[in-house]
């Protein structure tokens, strides 16, 4: 059960990440993205991008999560993660090359969906080589 626990921890973490963001970008926008970001959301075009972020982290959490209580659904679950936060990452480098240093909250993201895309591979290595990708 311990290895279960360890092989899902970058599908966890992930959720745990994910949710509450796609939450706050999308359920208020004009309200959470001013106080967070101060960035004022003042046209239906800016909520609908918002939303639509929202959605489609949530669709990747449900991912996720199928992958966490779905063993069968896990290695491509741990793909999708890797695809997303090296997506992520990948934006926030070249959006540093060329708009140059975020707030060190954007600065903390950029780190963190590193280390989740790295992790998640590496898991996907360490568990798909072990032959116990259907636990």
């Amino acid at each position: 059960m311990k290895l279960l626990k360890l092989k899902n921890l970058h599908l966890s973490i992930s959720l745990f990440i994910v949710i509450p963001a796609a939450l706050i970008y999308g359920l208020y926008p004009g309200v959470s993205l001013p106080w967070l970001f101060d960035f004022e959301v003042t046209s239906p075009d800016l909520y609908n991008v918002f939303r639509a972020i929202m959605g489609l982290y949530l669709a990747f959490s449900i991912v996720w999560y199928l992958g966490i209580v779905k063993p069968a659904l896990w290695k491509s679950a741990t793909i999708l993660n890797i695809a997303f936060m090296g997506g992520l990452g990948s934006g926030r480098v070249l959006s540093l090359i060329l708009d140059g240093i975020p707030s060190p909250a954007f600065a903390l993201g950029l780190v963190g969906e590193w280390v989740l895309a790295f992790f998640a591979l590496y898991q996907f290595r360490k568990f798909k080589a072990d032959g116990k990708t259907s636990e």
